[in-house]
């Protein structure tokens, strides 16, 4: 593929990319032959929000996670043969390394915003390739292809991103309480690579526990809008991979306080809980935003040490729109 080169000192690109929770993996090892696949689900009211225009001095890029941005933009240029004069101004970033795939938001939005400055058609998935993304999990790429509960395929040996096999729309009056401990960071780059070989393997009968019941319990229940189906399902799967996860992240929860909050809210009605990647963030499921917001009071009552979101899945992906003429 080469660049058409439509751009222009006066086009301006905005791209909304939204953040997604990762549920957890299905198959760490491949007993099958595909290894890792998937869960997991696009969110609203967290994104990565940039915009891209010309520039007189080559790449350039401002605003938070800027240096991020420009190796992301570095990839694609070279990838795609395209020149180097864009300036990125980033407004708004998903917080880096607390389990919300900042890093893949950002690596997209910036390779679909300069996609469309430079007037070239590709799909989400060769631009993931172009700017390396889609290493193990699929979750992020197809959150910011389509939104929505995602299911990926994990990596076969002729994988070049995941695919997704099931994507259902969440219950729009489904509500998801975040849990954030600003206090720590999830694992990430070397140490999570290291994380990653350190691991035993996952049993191969836990493995198939686990697709069964993603397949024949959450994904029907979520398509009938039944939240207990659907959260016992994320619950047990959280707790499995999270335990299979704590020789390498101190717990079933890298935060303890999140955990033990997830535990009260359990109590209270909150269903599907869990925590997002290596964390520290958690999350759980609530049927509707009046049960939300009154377990969210009571919550920040107990556990000051916390911040928590109300939050909605989102149902759609990422937004690129040419916004306006820049005044030359």
């Amino acid at each position: 593929m080469s660049a058409s080169h439509l751009s222009s000192p006066h086009r301006q690109i905005s791209v909304t990319a939204p953040a997604r929770l990762h549920m957890g993996f299905l198959d760490l090892n491949g007993s099958l032959g595909r290894r890792f696949g998937s869960i997991g689900v696009a969110v609203n009211e967290l994104a990565t929000r940039l915009l891209i225009s010309g520039s007189d001095s080559g790449l350039q890029a401002e605003g938070p996670q800027a240096n991020s941005a420009l190796k992301s933009a570095r990839l694609f240029c070279d990838a795609l043969g395209t020149d180097h004069n864009v300036h990125i101004r980033i407004e708004e970033a998903i917080p880096g390394h607390i389990g919300l795939g900042s890093g893949t938001q950002l690596a997209l939005a910036v390779g679909a915003g300069l996609a469309a400055y430079f007037g070239l058609q590709l799909s989400v998935r060769e631009i993931a390739r172009a700017v390396g993304r889609g290493a193990r999990s699929g979750i992020g790429i197809a959150v910011f292809e389509q939104g929505g509960f995602i299911v990926d395929g994990g990596r076969g040996s002729l994988t070049e991103t995941p695919p997704v096999i099931s994507r259902i729309n969440v219950p729009e009056e489904w509500r998801i309480i975040l849990l954030f401990d600003a206090r720590g960071q999830g694992l990430h780059g070397a140490q999570e690579i290291d994380a990653f070989r350190k691991l035993p393997p996952f049993p191969a009968g836990e493995t198939a526990r686990l697709c069964h019941r993603v397949l024949m319990q959450a994904l029907p229940a979520i398509a009938e809008a039944d939240l207990p189906g659907f959260g016992a399902v994320i619950t047990d799967l959280q707790k499995s991979v999270g335990d299979h996860f704590a020789s390498v992240q101190g717990g079933r929860f890298t935060s303890p306080e999140v955990g033990d909050a997830l535990d009260w809210l359990a109590g209270q009605g909150a269903a599907g809980l869990g925590q997002s990647s290596w964390g520290p963030t958690g999350f759980c499921l609530v049927e509707n935003n009046a049960l939300a917001t009154k377990l969210m009071d009571s919550a920040r009552a107990r556990y000051p040490m916390l911040s928590l979101m109300l939050s909605t899945a989102r149902n759609q992906g990422a937004e690129v729109v040419f916004t306006q003429a820049v005044s030359a």
